[in-house]
């Protein structure tokens, strides 16, 4: 039987080895991009090292990027289901890398599907197909990758198109930021009706999970469960903290304008921050961040994560568009406070 480790592993240890071998292509600036078409993935490198890449292989159901590194080359992501890593959690094989999503549009499930689903439950699924690389620049201490997708139902009918600009900033030698300014244009209507699945997800490395002792259960809104089991808490050293002063596994829905995991990766302190632009639909967000590893940020899925409080069942009249705008902050050496965390912040928000 061909697990989903397995059916990954070939498009990932090709990607690996290309990034291991590219140069910097004679572009200017500290970013590069590698372009494989026939790995259906871009490399992205900083100072001629692996950083990143955007990767769009079929079996992966969207577009990620995947892995994430500190500056250093320590691993921010998870490694499986396409790269496992010792004592890894094997649960929710579609949380990989860096994405975006979300779990109900027009009564599809986007966000929960991957080559782990059934055939016979496959017709409840959409997914993200990668249409056209739009623009590759590198300038000094920025990248840019400016993407084309289309959000798909299993019948192969277009929902949405969505326009992305992934901006890849060098911020200090310790600090990198990846930007995703998302523009999604209904092509029908769309009801993306309160979904706690969605939207802008990470799942993180072991080292970054919340201790803990206690297995948990976990439904989708398919009704799928999934089992977390209790594992070896050795060498876990996350901690949510959000805008609002809210810790640990209190952060999950609850609103924020900023959420940042601090914690230890191969013996360096790092925090991994997620910035909420006041403009994005929904702001503050609701935070879908648990302590096994997945930190998401999930505007749309009001009902569910307030418990009832709020309601948003947000829509697109066809042809209307909307837009979504996050940075992703990715510091080594130390972990940071709020306030450093909210000078950021207000940076972001001018843009």
């Amino acid at each position: 039987m061909i697990t989903v480790a397995m059916a990954m592993s070939f498009f990932f240890a090709a990607c690996s080895q290309q990034q291991k071998e590219a140069g910097q292509d004679g572009q200017i600036g500290r970013f590069s991009f590698v372009e494989h078409p026939e790995l259906k993935s871009i490399d992205i490198l900083l100072d001629g090292q692996p950083y990143t890449s955007y990767c769009y292989a079929d079996s992966l159901k969207k577009p990620v990027l995947f892995p994430l590194r500190t500056a250093g080359g320590h691993f921010v992501t998870r490694g499986w289901p396409v790269a496992p890593r010792a004592n890894e959690r094997t649960d929710h094989p579609h949380h990989i890398g860096l994405w975006f999503n979300y779990g109900n549009v027009n009564g599809l499930d986007f966000w929960n599907n991957s080559t782990a689903i059934p055939a016979e439950k496959q017709a409840g699924y959409g997914s993200i197909i990668h249409a056209a690389v739009d623009k590759l620049e590198s300038s000094g201490d920025e990248g840019r990758l400016e993407v084309t997708k289309y959000w798909v139902g299993p019948q192969g009918d277009s929902l949405l198109r969505e326009k992305t600009r992934y901006v890849f900033n060098v911020v200090d030698e310790q600090t990198t930021a990846i930007g995703l300014d998302i523009q999604l244009t209904a092509l029908t209507a769309v009801s993306m009706e309160d979904n706690k699945e969605g939207v802008l997800g990470i799942r993180v490395a072991r080292e970054l999970e919340h201790p803990s002792d206690e297995p948990a259960t976990f439904t989708d809104a398919n009704g799928i469960v999934t089992e977390v089991t209790q594992a070896n808490n050795e060498g876990l050293t996350g901690q949510y903290i959000s805008s609002e002063g809210v810790v640990g596994d209190e952060v999950w829905g609850t609103r924020g304008k900023w959420v940042t995991l601090n914690g230890t990766l191969g013996g360096e302190d790092v925090a991994l921050v997620i910035l909420d632009h006041p403009q994005n639909p929904g702001f503050p967000t609701y935070w879908h961040a648990r302590g096994y590893g997945l930190f998401a940020a999930n505007p749309l899925g009001q009902k569910e994560l307030s418990g009832g409080k709020d309601v948003l069942d947000f829509k697109l009249a066809k042809d209307t568009s909307t837009r979504f705008n996050y940075q992703v902050l990715i510091h080594s050496g130390s972990k940071w406070d709020a306030a450093t965390i909210n000078q950021l912040f207000t940076t972001f928000s001018d843009q």
